[in-house]
């Protein structure tokens, strides 16, 4: 591990974006390289079997050449659409699939570069996986959805409403930023670690430490494997398009929003308001004693207040 990617981690005390990249991952991560050059093995519960849903329908669309895969729960012009972050895909929302199939049309898609979604070498901006959102919408017929993201699938889907805001309901926040997170000085030192020979390590280190205590065994090796399949380009590309300016600007999101965030000693104490600066209609939640993974460790926590945020707007058609 190189020490400017230490540094880089260590001066990231621009805490608005989600705890992938916040400080407290920063401190974490410096001791597990200090102690060790290998992911740890974590004590976790055992892992439970996932939920019965009807089977999900598999499909392949294309932007620009390339195979997008996505899965689909149900019929409907409308829908939940759920983005995953970066290195995963959309199995990370494994456990969201009966519940919300339950009340309305679920899909969820692999980003360009991750899943089973091919992985061109390209430039895989927040632009780029915003159009590929709307691929996937007008090949599933779905004329508006309600956009869950997580971690890189928040900027995702600010960027797809800034394309198509008529194509969308709402937006979903899962421990996911509207703000930038650091200067082009300190991002550079930061990428260039997933640049090196060991940018696995690095990936996985990351991973690692802002796991949550909540995280299954089987939710943490799916988030390891998943990191490990994803190609370099990717990776350095992905996080390039975090760091661009030009994805941060102050332009308002007018549609209602829902941000459910871990809670991190290192968040401004106004991170509330500085939300609300951008997005009115936000519904603010800061969970206590989770990780970044906040799906995958509080299924049920976050699926019902997901489903209560759509039953206070009046969104999708139960």
């Amino acid at each position: 591990m190189t020490k400017n990617f230490v540094r880089a981690l260590l001066s990231l005390r621009i805490v608005y974006f989600p705890q992938l990249l916040s400080f407290v991952v920063a401190l974490v991560f410096a001791h597990a390289v200090a102690s060790s050059n290998r992911i740890e093995e974590r004590t976790s519960p055992a892992p439970t079997k996932p939920p019965k849903v009807a089977i999900a329908d598999s499909h392949f669309t294309r932007l620009d050449g390339a195979r997008i895969h996505y899965v689909n729960y149900g019929k409907g012009d409308e829908a939940l659409v759920l983005i995953h972050g970066w290195t995963c895909n959309l199995d990370n929302w494994r456990d969201q699939f009966a519940d919300f199939a339950q009340r309305n049309r679920v899909i969820a898609m692999d980003l360009p570069g991750h899943g089973q979604s091919d992985k061109p070498q390209v430039t895989y901006s927040m632009d780029y996986f915003a159009r590929a959102v709307d691929a996937v919408m007008r090949d599933a017929k779905v004329k508006r959805a309600v956009l869950v993201g997580h971690s890189m699938g928040t900027p995702v889907a600010r960027q797809f409403y800034r394309k198509y805001p008529g194509k969308t309901l709402a937006i979903v926040i899962v421990d996911g930023s509207l703000h930038p997170f650091g200067d082009k000085t300190l991002m550079d030192r930061l990428i260039a670690g997933f640049r090196g020979p060991n940018y696995r390590e690095a990936v996985g280190q990351m991973l690692a430490a802002i796991s949550g205590p909540n995280l299954s065994a089987d939710a943490t090796e799916r988030i390891k494997t998943s990191s490990l399949n994803t190609p370099q380009h990717v990776i350095v590309s992905a996080m390039e398009g975090m760091a661009d300016p030009s994805i941060w600007g102050d332009d308002k999101i007018n549609v209602p929003v829902l941000a459910i965030m871990a809670k991190n000693p290192f968040y401004p104490p106004n991170i509330e308001e500085s939300f609300r600066a951008i997005a009115p209609n936000v519904e603010f939640h800061m969970w206590d004693g989770v990780g970044h993974f906040i799906m995958m460790e509080k299924p049920q926590e976050f699926n019902a207040a997901v489903l209560q945020f759509l039953d206070n707007n009046k969104l999708l058609k139960k």
